[in-house]
């Protein structure tokens, strides 16, 4: 098997990431139109992650955020992005670099990724039921598409989570 020196699955990966960035800039600069908002699951103990140390507390491995209605401060950097978001009524400010992100949903249009993980054995990643309900699949079973169900129209709906785990070498 050849060796990939170029490396091609972290330029994937760091492409992704942009995606976010970019979805996250967007909804700086012209706020989240429509039904449009996002999960962002991230490692809480990821270097540079900065939370305060009750959710740390709460959160040890992984924590999800919702953006949505109220958030505050957002502000975007090419390696991080910043934003206060209020947990029982207490402001948070929280710092997460775009590499500690193992997750992105926007459930509005069904549409998620998936970032590789490299040191967790076992994480938990938020998708999209067609009934709009968040769930948690383990790591194992990521890259399989989600089962289809119909909706009210009787047409089949489905979510994936995008992983780049099946075109990795093994």
């Amino acid at each position: 098997m050849t060796n990939d020196l170029m490396k091609y699955d972290q330029m994937v990966e760091e492409a992704l990431r942009g995606v976010v960035r970019k979805a996250l800039q967007h909804a700086l600069d012209e706020g989240l139109p429509g039904d449009h908002h996002f999960y962002l699951t991230f490692r809480t103990t990821a270097p540079g992650v900065s939370i305060p140390e009750y959710l740390q507390d709460q959160y040890p491995e992984e924590m999800t955020i919702v953006l949505q209605h109220q958030f505050w401060d957002l502000t975007i950097e090419d390696e991080q992005f910043t934003i206060t978001l209020s947990f029982k009524n207490r402001p948070a400010e929280l710092r997460i670099p775009y590499d500690a992100m193992t997750a992105f949903v926007d459930p509005s249009v069904k549409f998620g990724l998936q970032f590789n993980a490299d040191f967790a054995s076992s994480i938990n990643v938020p998708t999209i039921r067609p009934e709009g309900e968040l769930v948690t699949i383990s790591e194992d079973v990521a890259s399989e598409p989600i089962e289809k169900t119909a909706n009210e129209d009787g047409q089949k709906d489905s979510a994936e989570v995008v992983s780049l785990d099946q075109f990795r070498k093994k």
